[in-house]
């Protein structure tokens, strides 16, 4: 049975419960890839309705699917050059199709369009599917690397194996 093509075009408000679910997904998988049930707190979706609400938010793309929403993505300012994908997700049933691929290569396109001189994307460390992602598309050189203490015990157990120069981290 031959798939339908992907379309991918600006969000719509009636984009909204399709896309707020993508967010609960993520939370899902990086509960999952995490080992940490709390990840995303009792309402992961709420992180989309803050999403929407930002001052920094440009816009937001969906891929669809014969009619069903399967990607999500957005772009937000980080200052008056640059500008950052938040939030991009492609749900568990539609990976490895290149769903993200072409969510990326829109979030270039309306970059490039409006003149701003760099693009970043964040993953947490262990989605190492989306880490592998990115060098394919260009994502090659590392700005902010992004670290902390844990100062109290929780439910990660963090493990070794990030080394940037020489230096490794738990993740």
């Amino acid at each position: 049975m031959e798939r339908s093509p992907i379309d991918i075009r600006p969000y719509e408000s009636s984009d909204y419960d399709a896309s707020r679910a993508l967010c609960v997904e993520l939370a899902e998988h990086h509960r999952l890839i995490y080992d940490s049930p709390g990840i995303g707190g009792d309402d992961p979706g709420a992180w989309w309705d803050g999403l929407l609400e930002s001052s920094v938010r440009i816009g937001s793309w969906v891929a669809v699917e014969g009619g069903t929403v399967i990607g999500l993505a957005g772009l937000q300012t980080t200052d008056e050059e640059g500008v950052e994908v938040e939030p991009i997700i492609v749900s568990t049933a539609a990976r490895g199709r290149g769903v993200g691929r072409l969510l990326m290569e829109r979030l270039i396109i309306e970059s490039l369009e409006r003149g701003f001189g760099s693009l970043s994307v964040r993953s947490v460390a262990r989605n190492t599917g989306a880490l592998a992602a990115w060098p394919a598309m260009g994502f090659t050189t590392v700005g902010l690397v992004e670290v902390f203490k844990v100062l109290e015990e929780s439910e990660t157990e963090w493990r070794p194996g990030v080394v940037i120069d020489g230096m490794s981290f738990d993740h």
